[in-house]
C-alpha cells in the first residue's frame, strides 16, 4: 500500500491532532541566515578537477578543483548537493572523506587544510602549519588522524577532532604528491618529486623503507585492498608495484602516453586502473600486465581517478572541468557530473514558471523543467559566450544574445535554431529585455547602444537605435506596462526611455561605479540598479529621484529581482552573499552567504515569487524556495496556518497545489530527502517549533 493511500486511512494524521502535538501557539519565524533553501542545483566546476574520493557508503562523491572549491554530488541521481568553497583564489588542490563519511578534508593551495561537516556544509576547522601548498590528504583508517603532504617536503598528521598537530615528517627532498595509509593503518606511503616514495610506520613516524625506481616525479600512490602490494605513478610514464613486505618492486605498466596522475585497485586487487595527463583512463590486469581497456576520459589531462566501495564504479576528474562516472569492468561511461563548464551569466524563468533556461560562456543554453531539474534541451549554436536569454511570451521560444554579436531564436520543445541575425556588428550582445506584450524585443550591446526590434510579423525587424550612454549596456528592463525601457552600462548611469519613441525621459545618476545590474518593480513605482560601488540605490523612474540607498553588500553588485508584490528586492554581489531588503524602507531581511560560491551573477523569482532562481560564475545553477520548506501556504511565515495546507500536502498533492497555487513547488518535504511522506512529519513539527 502507498504512503498515499495509507496515510488516507488514518484520520488521526489531522491538522487538529499535529496543532495539539505542538502545544501552544508557534511565533512567526524568519528564515535563519546562510544556506538557501535549495529545490536543486546543477552544474559543475568551471576549472581542473584535481581529486575526487567517494563517502565509505559510495552514495557520494566529493571532488576538489582549481575553481576555488570542493563539490559533493548525489550518485543516484547525479544531482550536486553542496558547493564547499574554498575562499577567493584558493584552489583545492585535494580531497578525502573521513571514513564514518561525516567529514571531508581539502588540501589548498594557501598551504590549509580545511574540514567541512558533510551534511551542512559548516567549517569544522582549518589546520595551518604546512609553509607549502598541501598536494594530498588522507584520512587514516580508524578515523583517528589526517595526514598531509605539501610542496614544503612535509607529511603532517593532525588530529581531526582537536585540529591539533601530532607530528611533522621528514624525509623527503622535493615536494609531497600524494599520501595513502594502509587498510590496517599501520603504515603511510608517500609519493614526491624526488623520484622516490616512502613507507612511514604511522605510530612512531619513522621511516621504514625508501623505494626506489621511478625516473621522474612520483605522483601517486595506492595500497591494494589487502594491504600487500603498493602500487605508484610517474611522471616517467609509468606505473609501479611494489611488495609491502620487502619493497621489492614486483612489476612495471608501460604503455602509458602520458604523466601518471592517479592509480587505484579495484575489487579483489586483479585490476588496477590509472588516470593520465594524455586524459585518458586506463585499466589494467595486474596477473599478466594487460592492458585491458583505455578511454579517452577527458578532454586535455585526466587529473585523478577513484573507485567506488563497491568496485561497480570508477570516478574521474580532468582539465575539462567535468567529473565523470564509468563502469569498472568495460570503462563504459554512465554519467557526467557537469552541465555549464563555464562562467554563467544569467537564468531566467519562462512567464509560466514552468521552465529555467540558463546561459554560460561555453556557448551554451541549458533549459531545465523546473519541477524535476530535468535537462530539456541544450541550445547549442552560438560561436562565442551566451551573455543572457530571455523567453517568448508563450514560452515556446528563446531569445540569446552573445559574445558572437549575434541574437538567436530558439524552439523550446525541438532545441532548434530557428532564426539568427548580427544584432550589433560593432560589439557583443550583452542584455536583451522583451516587452510585457511579447511583440518589441531591446538588446544591449558592448557598442553602447540599445536596439529595438518588431517582432510582430514572426521576423525580427528593426526598428530604431537608442544612443545616450558611454559605455555597454549591462541590463536591461522594461517597465510592466511597455511604455518604459530602463537600461544600466558601465558608465554609472541608469537611464529611463520612453519605449515608443526612443526620447530619454529621465538620466539617474549617484553611483559611484559601473552599474551592473537594473530592475522595474512590478508595480511601475520604483527601479532598482547595483553597482560596483557596493550600493543598490532605489529610484522614482517619473521624477528620477534617487529614494534610498541600499548598503551591506562588500564587493560589485551583479544582479537584482523584485518579488511579484514589489515589497521585496533581492540582491546578488561578487561578495558570495544574496540579500534581501523590505522595498518600503530599505530594511535587510536575509543574508545568505552559503551555496553563493565565487559570487552571484543573476537572479530571478519565479511568476508566482514562492521560487527565486540564481546563477553562479562556476558553473552551477540554484532554484531555492523563497519560502522555507514548511511554510506550506507560502505567506512567508512558519506556524500554525501551515498545518492543515501540510496534511493537505501529504495526503493529496495536486488537491494542495490547487488549493496554494502560489506555492508552485510542493515544499512539504521537510527533512528534504526528495520525497513527501511521513518521514516529514518530525521535521515539520521540528521546523515549527525551531529545535
Amino acid at each position: 500500500m502507498s504512503w498515499h493511500n495509507e496515510l488516507s486511512g488514518r484520520s488521526r494524521w489531522s491538522g487538529a491532532w499535529l496543532a495539539g502535538l505542538l502545544g501552544a501557539a508557534i511565533a512567526p519565524h524568519t528564515l535563519a541566515q546562510g544556506r538557501p533553501d535549495v529545490v536543486w542545483m546543477r552544474g559543475g566546476h568551471a576549472n581542473t578537477v584535481y581529486a575526487v574520493a567517494y563517502t565509505p557508503d559510495g552514495q557520494w562523491l566529493a571532488s576538489s578543483s582549481r575553481d576555488w572549491t570542493v563539490k559533493l554530488w548525489r550518485l543516484s541521481d547525479g544531482q550536486l548537493v553542496r558547493t564547499l568553497p574554498t575562499g577567493y583564489q584558493i584552489p583545492a588542490l585535494s580531497v578525502a572523506v573521513s571514513p564514518d563519511g561525516q567529514t571531508v578534508a581539502a588540501g589548498r593551495f594557501d598551504n590549509r587544510v580545511t574540514l567541512w561537516r558533510i551534511d551542512t556544509g559548516e567549517v569544522l576547522r582549518t589546520l595551518t602549519g604546512h609553509t607549502g601548498a598541501v598536494n594530498a590528504v588522507a584520512f587514516s583508517p580508524n578515523g583517528q588522524i589526517i595526514a598531509s603532504g605539501g610542496a614544503d617536503n612535509k607529511i603532517k598528521f593532525w588530529n581531526p577532532t582537536t585540529g591539533q598537530l601530532i607530528r611533522t615528517l621528514s624525509g623527503h627532498t622535493l615536494g609531497v604528491r600524494s599520501v595513502a595509509f594502509s587498510p590496517d593503518g599501520l603504515l603511510l606511503a608517500s609519493a614526491s618529486a624526488d623520484d622516490t616514495i616512502i613507507l612511514w610506520n604511522v605510530a612512531t613516524g619513522g621511516v621504514v623503507r625508501t623505494l626506489t625506481g621511478h625516473t621522474d616525479d612520483v605522483r601517486t600512490v595506492a595500497f591494494s585492498q589487502d594491504g600487500t602490494t603498493l602500487a605508484s605513478g610517474s611522471s616517467d610514464y609509468s606505473v609501479k608495484l611494489w611488495r609491502i613486505s620487502d619493497g621489492q618492486l614486483l612489476q612495471t605498466l608501460n604503455g602509458q602516453l602520458g604523466v601518471v596522475t592517479a592509480v587505484s585497485f579495484l575489487a579483489g586487487d586483479q585490476n588496477l586502473v590509472c588516470s593520465a595527463r594524455d586524459g585518458s583512463v586506463r585499466l589494467w590486469r595486474l596477473a599478466d600486465g594487460q592492458l585491458l581497456h583505455e578511454v579517452a576520459a577527458h578532454d586535455g589531462t585526466t587529473e585523478t581517478v577513484a573507485v567506488s566501495p563497491d568496485g561497480l564504479t570508477v570516478a574521474s576528474g580532468g582539465d575539462d572541468h567535468a567529473v565523470k562516472m564509468w563502469t569498472a569492468d568495460t570503462l563504459t561511461l554512465t554519467r557526467k557530473l557537469t552541465y555549464h563548464r563555464e562562467w554563467v551569466w544569467c537564468s531566467v524563468f519562462s512567464r509560466d514558471g514552468q521552465f529555467l533556461a540558463s546561459a554560460s560562456m561555453d556557448q551554451t543554453l541549458e533549459v531545465w523543467r523546473v519541477s524535476d531539474a530535468t535537462t530539456v534541451q541544450t541550445l547549442a549554436g552560438h560561436t562565442e559566450g551566451v551573455y543572457c536569454a530571455v523567453f517568448s511570451g508563450d514560452g515556446r521560444s528563446i531569445f540569446s544574445g552573445s559574445g558572437d554579436r549575434t541574437i538567436k531564436i530558439w524552439d523550446v520543445d525541438s532545441g532548434a535554431e530557428t532564426y539568427s541575425w548580427t544584432a550589433h556588428p560593432n560589439g557583443s550582445v550583452w542584455s536583451l529585455a522583451l516587452s510585457p506584450d511579447g511583440l518589441t524585443l531591446a538588446s544591449g550591446s558592448a557598442d553602447n547602444t540599445i536596439k529595438l526590434w518588431d517582432l510582430s510579423s514572426g521576423t525580427p525587424a528593426y526598428v530604431r537605435e537608442l544612443t545616450g550612454h558611454s559605455g555597454l549596456i549591462t541590463e536591461l528592463a522594461f517597465s510592466p506596462d511597455g511604455q518604459k525601457l530602463l537600461s544600466g552600462s558601465n558608465d554609472f548611469t541608469a537611464i529611463v526611455w520612453d519605449a515608443a519613441t526612443g526620447t530619454i525621459l529621465q538620466t539617474l545618476v549617484g553611483h559611484a561605479g559601473e552599474i551592473n545590474a537594473a530592475a522595474y518593480a512590478p508595480d511601475g513605482q520604483t527601479v532598482a540598479t547595483g553597482s560596483s560601488d557596493t550600493t543598490v540605490n532605489l529610484w522614482n523612474p517619473a521624477t528620477g529621484e534617487l529614494l534610498r540607498t541600499l548598503s551591506g553588500h562588500t564587493l560589485n553588485v551583479l544582479a537584482l529581482a523584485f518579488a511579484p508584490d514589489s515589497g521585496t528586492l533581492f540582491s546578488g554581489g561578487a561578495d558570495w552573499t544574496i540579500r534581501t531588503w523590505r522595498v518600503a524602507d530599505g530594511g535587510p531581511v536575509k543574508v545568505y552567504d552559503a551555496e553563493t560560491s565565487g559570487g552571484v551573477e543573476y537572479i530571478q523569482l519565479s511568476p508566482s515569487g514562492s521560487l527565486f532562481a540564481y546563477a553562479r560564475p562556476e558553473g552551477t545553477v540554484v532554484v531555492a524556495f523563497r519560502y522555507t520548506r514548511a511554510d506550506l501556504n507560502c505567506d512567508g511565515l512558519r506556524n500554525f496556518g501551515d498545518v492543515d495546507p501540510f496534511v493537505l500536502a501529504l495526503m493529496d498533492p495536486l488537491a494542495y497545489q490547487a488549493a496554494y497555487p502560489q506555492c508552485e513547488v510542493l515544499n512539504a518535504d521537510c527533512n528534504a530527502d526528495g520525497a513527501v511522506n511521513f518521514n516529514d512529519i518530525n521535521a515539520f513539527v521540528a521546523l515549527l517549533t525551531d529545535f
